[in-house]
């Protein structure tokens, strides 16, 4: 009898497993779709080719704009979810056996952050869905929310963190583009050669993207934070349009964009072969 229960308990472990993995491999894959937006729109935006400047809720609206839109946000909503949920399975177990002491909560904790970020993309775009409205203005919905986050006892501080810690994650992925350190959660041993090249040198490109973007967006938190002023505050779609106003703009513009279209590629080859392991 205990036996039986034992095999019941594992084969239940086995099919939850499962089910977050799928979850998880669908999230990479919404995410890249939406960071491949993102780059798209603003790469065609820096040569005046039609597209717009955008962050990861303006991607919502111009996908409801598509045939089926409504489904195909709908789905990516979900698959956001999932991603979700599976940050918060790292947050909790640790299933990538990634603790390493200090550095271990502070992994944990970026995790969280992430799913929490991402959670509040899911919603957006559910209220697209369900309510046909567009999303807010990614700037001017940042600057509410600093507002609000300012308004708080230490609420200087609590956005001047969210800006460190902005930038910290920026410089991460900087770092781990540059030492190809997503290399190991691969499985490139599914890949032919040509494969694993293509892979890693868009994953590099894409993450010292996303990370020069982040970096952007965590100082203009700080000044946020520093001036108590939440109109200083902007996100990807800020940043960008930081990027675009500098000398020689339309081409920084257009090299941070195809990163970013890199780095959804990146995520959408994460879905497909990073090495997940829900199980304790």
């Amino acid at each position: 009898m205990d036996t039986g229960n034992h095999v019941n308990n594992v084969s239940a472990q086995h099919e939850t497993a499962e089910w977050i993995e799928q979850l998880a491999r669908f999230g990479y894959a919404a995410k890249g779709i939406v960071y491949g937006l993102v780059g798209i729109l603003a790469f065609q935006a820096a040569f005046n080719w039609g597209g717009k400047v955008s962050g990861s809720e303006g991607t919502f609206q111009t996908i409801e704009n598509q045939p089926f839109g409504n489904v195909l946000l709908f789905l990516v909503a979900v698959g956001l979810i999932g991603y979700v949920i599976w940050r918060f399975v790292q947050a909790i177990y640790d299933p990538e056996h990634d603790d390493d002491g200090l550095g271990a909560f502070a992994r944990r904790l970026s995790y969280v952050a992430s799913g929490l970020i991402y959670g509040s993309l899911a919603l957006a775009a559910f209220r697209i869905v369900f309510s046909n409205g567009s999303s807010s203005e990614g700037n001017s919905s940042s600057s509410q929310q600093t507002a609000t986050l300012l308004s708080q006892p230490f609420g200087q501080w609590l956005v001047g963190l969210v800006g460190i810690a902005s930038a910290a994650y920026g410089f991460y992925c900087i770092y781990r583009g540059i030492t190809v350190k997503f290399r190991r959660k691969l499985k490139t041993y599914e890949m032919s050669l040509k494969e694993e090249t293509w892979a890693i040198n868009i994953g590099r490109f894409g993450l010292i993207a996303k990370g020069i973007v982040s970096t952007i967006v965590g100082y203009f938190f700080v000044q946020a934070a520093r001036t108590s002023d939440p109109s200083q505050a902007r996100t990807t779609e800020g940043a960008l349009q930081a990027i675009q106003q500098q000398s020689f703009g339309a081409i920084l513009m257009g090299i941070v964009a195809l990163g970013l279209i890199a780095y959804g590629i990146h995520m959408i080859v994460q879905a497909r072969y990073r090495r997940i392991s829900p199980a304790q």
